[in-house]
């Protein structure tokens, strides 16, 4: 599997991270993207040596990944630099968005149409754009996966989130079209719904301690997800044996997701 490459976009942290460490170990040459600042290099730094540990390629690349640019530069360099290989696994984890109220009597206090647009489009559109230009580019693999990280704000309604919420239903949206588009070239595409983990992003939601809390308390393990977790789903349902299943949202949060009530600890000592 020396010549099967893994393309995560938010490769530094969080689920990209955990995917990018994950897939590594399974086998994949890992194509990362990621944008980070000075002081959260050594995220991104640390991701790289852990793939390298597992005895495959790691090329990562400091850039925004919405940057048609940058896409073109970077798929341009893979084929140059790697000539018949071919991208087997795309994980898009994004997480860069605008968290504001949609109302405000102030108008700097509710988001913006700029805000509104960069959240849909680096969080949901990016995942149409980079799989256009594997096409295009003939880098993208017959039998590949394609997953989109989502999350249950999707469906539900969290202060502060709703440009994010609109990003991730417009993502579960792409998901289902990719599917069926590339139905013919026998690639599956999945929307990956983690339950509530403790990250990064989760870290500037408002409102994100009470989150944990709730989550904690309603998840039937009694925890959060771990995003090691989510990437042993994404390496389980890259196996060939996993080629049927496509155009879904898949929940891996533990049963978290179907557990309604909040206001007392679901998980009990069963008697």
């Amino acid at each position: 599997m020396t010549n099967k490459w893994a393309l995560v976009l938010g490769a530094s942290s969080g689920f990209g991270g955990a995917a990018s460490v994950g897939l590594a170990k399974a086998g994949y040459n890992i194509l990362g993207v990621h944008l980070d600042r000075q002081a959260t290099i050594p995220n991104a730094e640390k991701v790289k040596a852990d793939v390298e540990s597992a005895g495959v390629k790691a090329v990562f690349y400091n850039v925004n990944a919405a940057d048609a640019s940058k896409r073109k530069e970077i798929l341009d360099e893979f084929k140059k630099n790697f000539a018949g290989d071919k991208i087997n696994v795309l994980v898009h984890s994004l997480a860069f968005g605008t968290l504001k109220p949609f109302i405000a009597k102030n108008p700097n206090d509710c988001i913006s149409p700029a805000q509104m647009s960069m959240t849909l489009d680096v969080m949901a559109h990016t995942i149409i754009y980079w799989t256009q230009s594997l096409v295009q580019k003939e880098l993208l693999s017959d039998g590949g996966r394609i997953f989109g990280l989502t999350s249950a704000g999707g469906q539900t309604v969290i202060p502060s989130y709703g440009a994010v919420s609109a990003a991730k239903a417009t993502l579960e949206s792409h998901i289902r079209y990719l599917a069926v588009e590339l139905g013919v070239m026998k690639v599956t595409a999945n929307a990956i719904m983690a339950g509530v983990t403790d990250t990064a992003a989760l870290r500037k939601i408002p409102g994100n301690e009470d989150m944990i809390e709730a989550a904690a308390m309603k998840n039937p393990h009694g925890r959060l997800t771990t995003p090691e977790e989510v990437a042993d789903a994404i390496v389980l349902l890259c196996d060939e044996k996993a080629s049927w299943i496509s155009g879904n949202v898949i929940g891996v949060d533990g049963a978290e997701y179907i557990v309604n009530h909040i206001n007392q600890k679901i998980c009990r000592p069963i008697k």
